[in-house]
């Protein structure tokens, strides 16, 4: 773009003031242009595919051949404009997926001899023995060898409460250890595990996904032949090439190379407002025909954190008072349903006591002593067997579907049970109801979840199906088998989400909460953590698609009264080239609207 300008410019100049190299200056301020845009034209032919830039080419070439060097540089300088903007628009570039690879545990503590020792973990073995400290990431597949581990596996299965394993269990790399310090027996080398598999998924998905077909494309036959047919109409019945130039110069089709790129980054600066990053003008264009949205439930629908949803007290108990003493003696646990507990005591303005003489098994319960009392808390089992008044299982009666239970018993005796949700999200009906109105037909979810806690989730919001107990490769067939169907959005926020995001027509992550990797395999992402901001996308979407075609319809309905007026010999080529300037101005400022 800065040659042809700076050719168009110098050899202004040098008309101006009379010298006669003014026509040379045009001529190198577009061969450049020309060359390169040779090259790509060359490269699409070989690819089977034919674009607009051949009538590009055509003109900037006629022009030289023909004597008319300045209309050829303006053609130029137009199209090195389009293709700046239409890069800036369309040139999503395919990172590498970082975020993944940055999860993944480069060192393990591995047990050789008796002692620990740091090993990369490209170097385990199967058999090995090596030591996850809490808060650490699972470096490989293997099964536990200590007598147990809480795991948070969301970023796998997008199961949002933490799994208990017991010895011999199976340990899924990419789980984070949120309880006590295990050991670990590894089963597989480091390149086969389930995390690196994931990582796999995505990249295959994102290399065969064919990119979205651009609105300019669909013109481009019809259109080159219309150009083609009127110009050699105009020079074999008149015998004057100019004419044919002429009809090749205002042909250039600037409404498609220009408009549809500024109205594709109006849009997607109007979705940014929003707090919607749409990655690229593909994503855009593709946004606006998506027929069918799959959804994750975990950090999606749901917030992804347990929360207390109600609470069951023995009869002389208060409720209050049996979160307060739970919450007092969770407060020296490090368990992710603990936490929930002090939170949620805390909001209600409880006062938490300090616990003593306090013992935990690690993921199943947690007993000590609270203003004097022995309190015990945990699983139903595990504190039906430390009670000796009062049975957990006889007040969980029409517990809802999903719910984490939670008993609790005070010097023996059994005072009542506290149940814990992940809560749909107060603004997913309105999400769902917007998408609806935005042109979405099916809405299901496909889950890592339980097929109960999914199926309960689905009926209380009115979706279509609801797809649970999915890995990665099973959220990628749901797409795969919904894309055969209908244009296929998918929604997610973990990594376990990420090769599905990619697989997908459009994929939608939800950025705030959600994880890197997920961010990085998605279309869009939602930087602001609120699920109607999608709703605004589509219709942006919807929008920017409709002033496109506005554009694109009327500039070349322009474009071809002055082809036929140039046909009759009414334009020389720089005139002509100018009216396609005009042209171009018009429908650009129609494509700004965009942005409103």
């Amino acid at each position: 773009m800065g040659v042809a300008l700076a050719g168009l410019s110098i050899g202004a100049i040098a008309s101006l003031l009379g010298l006669n190299w003014a026509d040379r200056a045009w001529a190198a301020g577009t061969l450049p242009v020309l060359a390169a845009l040779i090259w790509e034209i060359v490269t699409s032919l070989r690819r089977g595919e034919v674009g607009l830039d051949l009538i590009a080419g055509l003109s900037m070439s006629a022009a030289l051949i023909f004597g008319a060097p300045l209309a050829g540089n303006v053609v130029a300088l137009m199209y090195a404009g389009g293709q700046f903007l239409e890069s800036y628009a369309e040139g999503r570039a395919r990172r590498e997926m970082t975020a993944l690879l940055g999860r993944v545990a480069r060192i393990a503590m591995r047990y050789v001899d008796g002692r620990l020792e740091e090993t990369p973990i490209d170097a385990l073995a199967p058999g090995d023995r090596i030591l996850v400290r809490h808060g650490e990431v699972v470096p490989v597949d293997g099964v536990l060898a200590s007598p147990s581990a809480l795991l948070d596996q969301s970023a796998l299965t997008g199961e949002s409460m933490p799994a208990e394993k017991r010895s011999a269990d199976e340990v899924l790399s990419g789980s984070t250890n949120v309880g006590d310090a295990f050991q670990l027996r590894t089963v597989r080398p480091a390149a086969e595990s389930t995390y690196a598999n994931i990582v796999r998924l995505v990249r295959q998905a994102q290399e065969s996904k064919a990119p979205s077909e651009r609105l300019a494309d669909r013109y481009a036959i019809w259109f080159l032949v219309l150009t083609l047919l009127i110009a050699g109409s105009a020079w074999w019945l008149s015998g004057d090439r100019i004419r044919a130039l002429t009809v090749l110069v205002v042909a250039t089709p600037c409404p498609l190379i220009l408009a549809l790129p500024v109205a594709i980054i109006s849009g997607m600066s109007r979705t940014a407002r929003g707090g919607v990053l749409v990655k690229s003008g593909g994503a855009l264009e593709a946004l606006a025909k998506v027929r069918t949205a799959i959804l994750d439930k975990t950090g999606t629908l749901t917030f992804g954190q347990a929360k207390v949803g109600d609470i069951r007290a023995v009869e002389g108990w208060a409720e209050e008072e049996i979160l307060r003493l739970a919450a007092s003696l969770d407060q020296a646990s490090s368990h992710v349903i603990a936490e929930a507990l002090v939170m949620d005591a805390r909001q209600r303005g409880l006062v938490l006591s300090p616990p003593s003489e306090i013992s935990e098994v690690a993921g199943t319960g947690i007993s000590g002593v609270v203003d004097g009392h022995t309190v015990v808390v945990g699983g139903s089992r595990y504190v039906r067997d430390r009670a000796s008044h009062g049975d957990p299982y006889a007040l969980r009666a029409g517990v809802p579907e999903g719910s984490v239970v939670v008993a609790v018993s005070v010097d023996g005796a059994l005072a009542g049970i506290i149940m814990l949700i992940d809560e749909v999200r107060p603004d997913a009906s309105a999400m769902l109801d917007g998408l609806r109105m935005a042109g979405i037909h099916r809405i299901v979810i496909a889950s890592g979840d339980r097929q109960d806690v999914v199926d309960a989730v689905a009926d209380r919001l009115g979706l279509s199906e609801a797809f649970g107990e999915l890995e990665p490769a099973g959220k990628v067939a749901v797409v795969t088998r919904e894309q055969a169907r209908a244009p296929t959005m998918m929604v997610g926020d973990g990594v376990n989400d990420a090769p599905a995001l990619a697989s997908a027509d459009v994929g939608v992550a939800m950025g705030a909460r959600g994880s890197a990797a997920s961010s990085e395999s998605a279309d869009i992402v939602l930087l602001v953590d609120r699920l109607d901001n999608l709703t605004l996308a589509l219709k942006v979407a919807h929008r920017t698609r409709r002033i496109a075609l506005q554009s694109v319809l009327v500039g070349l309905g322009l474009s071809i009264v002055a082809m036929v007026v140039a046909a009759f010999g009414f334009l020389p080529p720089v005139a002509g080239a100018l009216i396609q300037e005009a042209i171009d101005i018009a429908v650009i400022l129609n494509a700004l609207r965009a942005l409103r």
